[in-house]
């Protein structure tokens, strides 16, 4: 295995950090999956706090944070538990400093993991399909709070309503994810500054109803208070662990700059508004019934606000779902497929679509799409551990053009296309998190645990293990 690459030589260095006309706001990105050269890098770490707190300031954060009391945890309980599940948020920050090094996105940086047929593969299910399913949820949350919206207008919600609307929150988020990085880069500051102000105002009405001393009428003890303990912390982690691909967002920055700055500011970017709308969450369930968010937060919120809300919770989605459909895009291109970043953009967008669509108008396939990203924990956290132990074995050493050869005499071709270290690992990693999850099914190990849920810790630590065993035997 190539663990000992040079540290890749930059083409130039930019006397300023203005981009490039081709990399400005009001073009479509030109780049797709090749190598950024350094005449094209710029920006500063800094501005990847923005990317990731629009992210995070969305409707499905008050609704992972108010489940967590409906999951029977006291008020104290629920915070200690977004504390310990949004620090994965670090992981996805490490992550991001392979972006500059290699000047590439993750969905290249992998083929040293997995080799360049064998990333094709980690691309097709872990990259893309994923994606696209997760991009589904998110879109159909949109959708539900727009439908709200469209009935207060007085306007009635039938199924062409519906059609309509969902296409145009799309064709808004597809919008962002076609012009791309630099599009991403402008707008998401003031983005996150307008659902700062919503969330605000969503906080005072929050915090003047919540019990602050409130538990459960029969609190949890023994294996069961830790079962639901682990099981809050796997669903807080599963936000972060879902961004294997934080270096899509990082990679135009100049190769030179702070790898502590780039952890710390997309961790910060992560952290910071993910533990205050999932906590405004948890506060809210000990006043109100947060089995249906929507209805129940406008029981405590002023009348006049509500449009306003429900426009943020839109706003909020589609920020997220705009980074979702952009690295789905990079994945489509790394897969193999011979298009444009654009095109395979709206592609993803078109399968999104299609799943909403049939998810809220012809069955209950939400549910059962819901039910089942319930389990990526097990397949995307060994996923980024194995990244991660990648990115310290090598001392984040990406040879970015080095990654582009897609040929047999490739550095990364490894055996067969396949590097199996990187392969068996996240099999390992993968299969023994599967013996332990307690979601859908009830592995043998969680089983013998009383119901206790340990596919995480389990899963990340075997796939960064044998990688790290097979990386080094090699």
């Amino acid at each position: 295995m190539a663990s000992t690459l040079p540290d890749p030589q930059p083409d130039t260095h930019r006397a300023d950090d203005a981009p490039p006309a081709s990399g400005r706001a009001g073009r479509i990105e030109a780049h797709g999956i090749d190598r950024i050269p350094e005449t094209e890098r710029h920006g500063k770490a800094r501005e990847l706090f923005s990317v990731w707190a629009a992210a995070n300031v969305n409707y499905l954060s008050l609704v992972v944070g108010g489940a967590l009391i409906l999951m029977g945890l006291s008020l104290g309980q629920a915070i200690a538990v977004l504390v310990v599940g949004n620090l994965f948020w670090v992981l996805t920050g490490f992550l991001a400093v392979s972006g500059p090094a290699a000047g590439a996105p993750s969905e290249v940086i992998t083929r040293a993991i997995y080799g360049i047929l064998g990333n094709r593969v980690n691309n097709a299910i872990v990259g893309w399909t994923i994606s696209v399913c997760y991009f589904a949820l998110n879109l159909s949350a949109a959708a539900v709070a727009a439908f709200s919206l469209v009935e207060k207008a007085g306007i009635p919600a039938t199924t062409g309503v519906k059609i309509a609307v969902v296409v145009v929150i799309a064709a808004l988020t597809l919008t962002i994810s076609v012009y791309g990085h630099a599009m991403i880069m402008k707008l998401y500051l003031p983005i996150t500054l307008v659902l700062a102000a919503v969330f605000a105002v969503v906080a005072v009405g929050v915090v003047g109803h919540a019990d602050f001393s409130y538990t459960p009428a029969e609190p949890l003890t023994g294996v069961d208070l830790w079962a639901t303990l682990i099981a809050g912390v796997t669903l807080i982690a599963s936000g972060p662990l879902s961004y294997t691909t934080s270096a899509d967002f990082s990679r135009y920055l100049p190769s030179a700059t702070s790898k502590k700055a780039i952890v710390g500011w997309t961790a910060l970017g992560g952290f910071v508004p993910s533990m205050i709308v999932c906590s405004l969450g948890a506060f809210a369930a000990t006043a109100v019934d947060m089995t249906d968010p929507q209805t129940a937060l406008e029981k405590i919120l002023p009348g006049w606000f509500t449009p306003v809300f429900l426009l943020a919770l839109v706003l909020g989605t589609v920020s997220l779902n705009a980074l979702t459909a952009y690295s789905a895009g990079l994945a489509l291109q790394a897969v193999g497929l011979r298009i444009r970043r654009s095109v395979s953009v709206l592609f993803d967008g078109a399968a999104a679509v299609a799943l909403t669509l049939y998810a809220l108008l012809v069955s209950n396939f939400l549910d059962t799409v819901s039910n089942v990203l319930q389990l990526t924990v097990v397949l995307l956290g060994p996923s980024m551990a194995v990244y991660a132990t990648d990115i310290l074995l090598r001392r984040n050493r990406y040879d970015g053009l080095a990654l582009t050869d897609e040929t047999r005499g490739s550095t990364f071709w490894y055996t067969g296309g396949v590097n199996r270290a990187g392969a068996l690992a996240l099999t390992a990693g993968t299969a023994a998190a599967a013996l332990c999850v307690n979601t859908l099914y009830t592995g043998p190990l969680a089983r013998a645990l009383h119901g206790v849920d340990l596919a995480l810790p389990v899963g990340i630590c075997v796939a960064s293990a044998v990688y790290a065993l097979m990386t080094r035997r090699a």
